[in-house]
């Protein structure tokens, strides 16, 4: 009676830790898993191509208004804005130029520093 008494409290004692166990697994896997995406954003972050392109494993968010709206209705036309550009007057530097003295100055170097390789 008495090993069955002990057998049964064993038994008991070992299901409780089996419990205990299985709840901190669980509870480092779940670490894990965050520790595994943390790592993952700031390789992305750090490795990552820098423009705006979505990330395939994100959701489609704020797509409300194209899931919202009529797809008979259509679009508006293109409105196009014409304008006439100011042209330019070739020549009117030279114009504005040409009033200005204009002072020549020749240098000549000595016979000797007149070598070309």
């Amino acid at each position: 009676m008495n090993t069955i008494n002990n057998a049964a409290q064993i038994i008991e004692q070992l299901n409780d830790e089996l419990l205990v166990l299985r709840q901190q697994n669980a509870e480092l896997d779940a670490k894990v898993k965050w520790y595994e995406e943390q790592f993952r954003l700031s390789q992305q972050r750090r490795f990552g191509s820098s423009s705006e392109k979505t990330d395939p494993m994100q959701l489609d968010l704020f797509n409300e208004a194209e899931d919202t709206a009529d797809p008979k209705i259509s679009e508006p036309g293109i409105e196009t804005i014409t304008y006439e550009r100011k042209k330019r007057n070739p020549g009117q530097r030279e114009d504005k130029l040409k009033d200005l003295p204009v002072e020549e100055i020749e240098y000549e170097l000595e016979e000797s520093e007149q070598i070309c390789p």
